[in-house]
């Protein structure tokens, strides 16, 4: 590359002659990749015969159809001729054979014993020694899951005769007898039906076999409807496979009768892995599911089928991974295939001046790996500036160029390599190093973060409690991290838990469900998330498996993996917080019906919460306000009424707590304070019996009820008010312009002390006072001193009454404490500007003329 590009043909892009080496370098892929795909196109319209002529050769020589493929073009090499000539001179050689299904004598015996080998071997593939504990339809029975190996020569000798039947069948008719006859044997196939996709979306029979005229009659056309299995594999390009009748009709229309005729059946889409024109129907009268060495070999007779049903598989790249014969390439990756770590083998691809353009991938170590997780054979047959363009023009680039021109190895430092994968950056260290063989570079890597990223991955699994596992479904080779067998409590030494295994430490209500997600994962490759219990020498414990299977190019799976993770402390923990959930809603249910109850039994005990009456010349407005916060009923109360000498008494209580203790605690205060004072006791001695009433009523006798209550005896004859208190907050006198707090009375908190004392107070009232009697409710905040909220109670009080609003004192005052934490209980006592003295009773003036007599 000297600064213009070589000559690349039609689908050259222009690069100006000053572009840097690099730039030439990508211009000629991307014309040669333009080329290609107009080679392809040409190619596209030969795909037939070459399909025809590896069906050929896979039924005389007993090989896969990759080496049949093989071989037809190293037999064009040795000979001269392109592909296509080789194909059709093979084709010509080829035989008149009898319409399939009528086979001679011979091979009628043939066909016989292979399929009697091919039920052993097929279905049996791959399984393992010893006894299964599980049966063989179970889910955790991992032989129905193997992608075995032992029946690969039955495997290989039933689809070589396959694809020599193939080669002259005509019609779709012939196809389905010729899939009946070879594979009935081995795979227990009664019936084959054929379904085309046709331009109107509807399905049409083109091919049957073991259908009687009148079923293919009832079938030969389906209109495009949802729910048809053989449209939703053409649609979905994956196989599906019925194995539960009963189930399956719930969810399809079942082609070609009842459940019970055909209780296994199969819809396999042609082509597989590509836009579907077709789909084979395999139907068999024995019931079960299809084992893994069946489902391989009805996926790769689908495969067979493809160019004669019309919808021809994608054909190789005449130049690219395909053409490997040369001996060295082939005896280099026999090499690689032993070594461990990443190796590849590089062959220069020069242009026609001899300068080196490119490198192509012709063999790969089976560990290699690079940045974006390509593995083995997923490298081969790629090209380094299409796969990796930044190389170029790298020190990579010329130590790769000097190591072809000199021989001298190559050991390059340690470099950054970023490739963006799905549009993220993926960024990886590595050292590589490069040797010349022949006209080839044999290149190894090593990359430095894998290390510490295995480290990392030890240390999530500690701290997740998880750990990785993995089952080869080819080899039958199981792999668990050391952090699955602490989650399983199981020995390493005893190797990892098979799947025959797994169902003896499970609990028996979790075996439905794990079993059915194992199916799932393993016969049809969907990825699973799946809770489980097992049990252990320490418990049971809470387990979780994430799996994903990978498929091959038939969507069967080879390989599964995924983790389990210990969930046991965090499914403790929900059920502790479900048992307090449990707990708290019936502590609140119980809290609300005993609000209820004790709301109820306040309602009747106490007068109406808000009113205004008149009461032995005073016009008294009372205001009673429950707590805005809580569930509980408070103990808050008062009492207005008119005794017999026609006085009034006034009681403005508050019992501790809350709830139906303090409401009974309310109700005997305010009986008794009645029954008491109605009888003529003194306000003092009313207190002291209630003091020793509630010490010795307690209904924990660990516990004291206690009580606040400011009581008053009000006398119209000469305006006196008597009061006394047992610890609650002093009345407030609104006198003109001046509120002022009464000067309280001793008394202290009843049910607080057995000797406590209880004084009495006198107060004349003048026409136009207020007296206040309220509870802490009124004046409380949190965090706030006392002090503070009278201050603030005797500033409103004033204030509403040189507006006017005296007439609802109370109940305004109330009012104005939205948001409340406690109840609120206040009276207003009010002596009218026209109030007269009123006379004393007859008997007290009778009594005190007698006592004024000498």
């Amino acid at each position: 590359m000297k600064g213009e590009a070589a000559p690349v043909g039609e689908g050259a892009v222009p690069v100006g002659e000053c572009a840097a080496p690099e730039v030439l370098a990508l211009a000629k892929v991307v014309a040669r990749l333009r080329s290609e795909i107009a080679d392809l196109e040409g190619v596209a319209a030969t795909t037939a015969v070459v399909e025809r002529a590896k069906g050929v050769l896979m039924a005389r020589s007993g090989v896969s159809a990759d080496t049949a493929y093989e071989m037809l073009l190293e037999h064009a090499a040795e000979r001269g001729r392109n592909l296509l000539e080789e194909c059709w001179i093979t084709l010509g050689r080829l035989r008149l054979r009898p319409r399939p299904g009528t086979p001679p004598t011979s091979a009628s015996g043939t066909a016989g014993t292979a399929g009697t080998a091919g039920t052993g071997a097929v279905a049996g593939a791959g399984g393992g020694s010893g006894t299964s504990q599980q049966g063989p339809d179970s889910p955790f029975s991992h032989h129905r899951y193997l992608s075995g190996r032992r029946g690969d020569a039955v495997l290989r000798h039933l689809l070589g005769r396959l694809a020599d039947g193939l080669a002259t069948a005509r019609s779709g008719d012939d196809i389905a007898d010729l899939l009946r006859t070879v594979l009935g044997g081995a795979t227990g196939v009664e019936a084959v039906m054929i379904y085309s996709l046709s331009p109107s979306g509807s399905l049409e029979l083109t091919g049957r076999s073991g259908i009687d005229k009148a079923l293919a009659e009832q079938w030969h056309h389906i209109p495009p409807l949802s729910g048809v299995a053989a449209r939703e594999a053409i649609d979905g390009g994956r196989a599906l496979w019925l194995e539960e009748p009963v189930q399956d009709a719930r969810h399809y229309l079942l082609i070609g009768g009842p459940p019970d005729r055909w209780p296994s059946r199969a819809w396999l889409p042609v082509p597989a892995g590509g836009p579907a024109r077709a789909a084979i129907g395999f139907l068999r009268t024995a019931p079960g599911p299809f084992a893994a060495g069946t489902r391989a070999l009805l996926s790769q007779a689908a495969r067979l089928c493809s160019v004669p049903l019309g919808a021809p598989e994608r054909p190789r790249d005449a130049g690219g991974a395909g053409v490997r014969g040369d001996a060295e390439v082939t005896s280099v990756q026999r090499v690689l295939d032993a070594l461990e770590g990443s190796a590849v083998l590089l062959t220069p691809l020069r242009s026609e001046s001899g300068e080196v353009e490119d490198y192509r991938i012709d063999a790969a170590a089976p560990e290699s790996v690079d940045v974006a997780g390509r593995r083995g054979k997923e490298l081969v047959g790629r090209r380094i500036l299409e796969t990796y363009p930044t190389v170029a023009g790298t020190a990579l680039w010329e130590g790769y160029l000097e190591t072809l021109t000199t021989g001298t190895g190559y050991e390059g430092e340690p470099f950054t390599y970023v490739e963006v994968v799905s549009g993220l950056p993926h960024e990886s260290v590595y050292s590589v190093r490069a040797s010349r063989l022949g006209d080839h570079l044999v290149v190894s890597w090593v990359r430095h973060t894998h290390e510490r990223e295995a480290r990392r991955l030890a240390d999530m699994q500690r701290l997740g409690n998880l750990g990785w596992a993995g089952w080869n479904l080819t080899t039958d080779t199981i792999t668990w991290s050391d952090q699955v067998y602490a989650i399983f409590d199981r020995d390493p030494r005893q190797g990892p838990m098979s799947l025959e295994e797994l169902p003896g430490h499970l609990l028996p209500d979790d075996l439905p469900s794990l079993g059915a997600a194992v199916q799932r994962l393993l016969s049809a490759g969907e990825p699973i998330d799946q809770p489980f219990r097992i049990t252990t020498a320490h418990g049971v414990r809470h387990l979780r498996i994430v799996a994903e299977a990978q498929t091959d190019v038939d969507g069967n799976p080879v390989e599964v993996h995924g983790f389990f993770q210990d969930l046991s402390a965090q499914r403790g923990a929900e059920l502790a917080l479900r048992d307090s959930e449990r707990a708290v809603l019936l502590q609140r249910g119980m809290l609300q019906a005993e609000r209820a109850l004790a709301a109820s039994l306040q309602n009747t005990l106490l007068p109406i919460a808000e009113q205004s009456l008149e009461l032995a010349g005073l016009r008294v407005d009372v205001a009673y306000v429950p707590a805005d916060r809580g569930i509980n009923v408070g103990g808050d109360w008062y009492s207005a009424i008119e005794l017999p000498d026609k006085s009034a008494l006034f009681v403005v209580g508050d019992v501790a707590g809350h709830g139906l203790a303090a409401v009974s605690t309310m109700a005997q205060l305010r009986f008794t304070t009645k029954g008491m004072t109605v009888t003529g006791s003194a306000l003092p001695d009313v207190l002291r019996r209630l003091n020793t009433l509630l010490l010795h009523t307690a209904s924990d006798p660990s516990s004291t009820e206690t009580a606040t209550m400011v009581m008053a005896r009000y006398q119209p004859w000469d305006r006196r008010l008597i009061w006394v208190r047992a610890g609650h907050l002093p009345p407030l006198l609104i006198r003109g312009d001046r509120a002022d707090f009464l000067d309280q009375p001793q008394g202290s908190l009843l049910g607080a002390a057995p000797d406590a004392v209880y004084g009495q107070a006198v107060l004349g009232l003048l026409p136009g006072d207020h007296l206040l009697l309220f509870t802490d409710g009124l004046v409380e905040e949190p965090g706030e001193d006392i002090e503070t909220g009278l201050d603030r109670l005797a500033a409103t009080t004033l204030g509403l009454l040189r507006e006017g609003r005296g007439a609802s004192l109370a109940r305004t005052l109330a009012a104005r404490r939205p948001g409340h934490r406690d109840d609120i209980c206040v009276m207003d006592l009010h002596v009218p500007h026209e109030a007269a003295v009123r006379p004393a009773p007859a008997e007290r003036a009778a009594a005190e003329r007698g006592a004024a007599e000498p």
